[in-house]
């Protein structure tokens, strides 16, 4: 993906592994062929290195923004104690209220990037102070079929996201799980941009955007992360409210190449 947008000067290294044994769910990848044009070569590289790229990052004084399992945080804050509350970071996941009605009716469980290894991200909470873009405001987005035929007419990026969209939908079918059973939702929704939204939100995009501090207690119960307000918890900057269809089409036209990204 670097390579097809020109940047392929940006260090890259994998994390943590999937078969470590530290995850609520097992882990593992969609068919390649089906998503990429041509066989990706593998890029393995050692945790020290995905660690080291991070310490690194925090010094110069770059945006994390965590878009999965919290793993390599936790391993890091592990490796450097007090780091993380000296960086940067925003964290796709989170799950505070539940999802405004006429969107999926999802609880706590559905918080894959918190849950799929919670004491990760317990760790990760008690030690920094993320900006959290939760569950339940990402869920408000969608990327459309409408959407595609503007994808595939632009550049080498939005055609191959194009492509991968496509296979999505015929693989999770999420205009009829969610489309036409969600009144707030587009009938043509195929996927949900949680992180292309926590990634705009980390840059600055706040159209629409409603950030709250709230005061949250963080713990473990039975193997599952909960975030619950109390005035005695933890602050930390939540956003509570988006404009979704105003950031989705925003996304599609920056991927298209049509647009500014405007702060």
């Amino acid at each position: 993906m670097l390579q097809l947008a020109g940047r392929s000067a940006i260090p890259v290294a994998a994390g943590a592994d999937v078969a470590s044994g530290v995850y609520h769910t097992p882990m593992g990848y969609p068919v390649e062929s089906d998503y990429w044009p041509e066989p990706v070569a593998p890029y393995p590289t050692p945790v020290a290195a995905a660690l080291d790229l991070l310490e690194a990052s925090i010094a110069a004084g770059a945006m994390l923004v965590g878009i999965g399992p919290f793993t390599n945080l936790r391993l890091l804050e592990e490796r450097r104690p007090g780091l993380l509350a000296r960086a940067n970071l925003t964290l796709m996941g989170g799950y505070i209220y539940p999802p405004r009605p006429g969107f999926p009716p999802w609880g706590n469980d559905m918080d894959w990037n918190m849950q799929v290894d919670a004491r990760s991200a317990a760790l990760v909470l008690a030690h920094s102070r993320p900006l959290l873009v939760s569950l339940t405001v990402t869920v408000e987005t969608a990327l459309r079929r409408a959407h595609l035929e503007r994808l595939r007419q632009a550049g080498p990026v939005a055609q191959l996201i194009a492509r991968q969209i496509h296979v999505v939908a015929r693989d999770w079918d999420n205009e009829t799980r969610y489309g036409l059973t969600c009144p707030a939702l587009p009938d043509d929704a195929i996927n949900f941009q949680h992180d292309p939204l926590a990634a705009a939100i980390a840059l600055g995009w706040r159209e629409g955007v409603e950030l709250r501090k709230v005061r949250l207690q963080c713990e473990l119960r039975a193997g599952w992360l909960v975030e619950q307000p109390d005035p005695a918890g933890q602050p930390f900057q939540v956003v509570t409210q988006i404009d979704g269809p105003a950031f989705s089409e925003a996304w599609v036209d920056w991927v298209a190449g049509v647009g500014a990204f405007n702060l």
